[in-house]
């Protein structure tokens, strides 16, 4: 009876989802569930009431039963839904919460609220407009110079405080092949200061979590542009100045595959296994040279 009155719900659901007052969502769903309904069987009854009627033997009445209802639609929807299993890259629906116009906070997936209202304090520009230290700057294999986003994160906690600062979202995250990108508002004392589209990269689905964190982290770098933090990283002039005195580039050889390549680093730091460097014939400091490198990464 079970099964009889699933099999019924299914069928009256299909036709509800397929008439012309369904919703283009509504038929969308309809199609899994037509797949889900194709893969099973034509019957869930156990096989001892699966036997062939005997002939001339009267056949047993079809009860029946009131349509389902809309309730019993959805419940039967959910359940089908449920069995499709969901991967990483199919889509991560997450968009921002919609605020309706009654509301009275301020909805900043759209707004712009504060923004040029009025400049901060002289105290805050002065943390946030400091000069950086080269200690505090590090370099990349490819020669690129960058400020480790946790640096950001205490300058902004420094001129702001804890709390009085964020990041808002203001669209839905974007997954592809290999990218995942999001933009995001930088809010500062109540008021929108910035706005920037983060990205970052991974190789496998299982990253993508990963990824979104990092994504936000390459969009609160790009806001805090506007604010002048850490604007040095963009000067070549610096970039020219901070390699000469911080930078060295060489020729390393990867110890088991035996590939060569250009690698840039600060000359305090070590190269680490498997890379190992080589002496470049011709080169007069063992194949240590002042790189000049490129700036921070847009």
């Amino acid at each position: 009876m079970h099964a009889t009155t699933t099999r019924r719900m299914g069928g009256g659901l299909l036709a509800f989802l397929s008439s012309p007052s369904a919703t283009c969502a509504e038929r969308q769903a309809s199609r899994q569930v037509r797949l889900v309904f194709q893969r099973r069987r034509i019957t869930s009854a156990s096989p001892r009431y699966q036997q062939p009627v005997a002939a001339g033997a009267p056949a047993a009445p079809t009860p029946v039963s009131s349509p389902p209802s809309q309730t019993d639609r959805l419940r039967t929807l959910e359940t089908v839904t449920d069995l499709e299993p969901r991967t990483l890259t199919d889509q991560l629906a997450d968009p921002p919460p919609f605020l309706s116009e009654d509301e009275r906070q301020v909805d900043w997936t759209r707004s712009y609220h504060g923004l040029s209202s009025t400049p901060f304090t002289a105290e805050q520009a002065a943390i946030l407009q400091q000069k950086i230290e080269f200690d505090d700057i590090e370099i990349k294999p490819d020669g690129i110079i960058y400020l480790p986003e946790i640096k950001y994160r205490r300058i902004l906690n420094r001129a702001f405080g804890p709390g009085g600062w964020g990041l808002a979202p203001r669209g839905e995250t974007i997954v592809t092949g290999k990218l995942v990108t999001r933009e995001y508002g930088l809010v500062c004392g109540g008021r929108l200061v910035s706005i920037a589209r983060g990205e970052q990269q991974y190789f496998d689905p299982d990253g993508i979590p990963t990824a979104t964190e990092g994504c936000k982290s390459n969009a609160l770098m790009r806001c805090c542009k506007d604010l002048g933090i850490a604007s040095e990283l963009w000067d070549p002039r610096f970039i020219r100045k901070f390699m000469a005195q911080m930078g060295k580039e060489m020729v390393v050889e990867h110890a088991t595959t035996k590939k060569r390549r250009k690698h840039y680093m600060r000359k305090d730091d070590e190269l680490k296994y498997p890379l190992k460097e080589v002496a470049v014939p011709g080169s007069g400091n063992g194949g240590q040279n002042a790189g000049f490198g490129t700036g921070a990464r847009r």
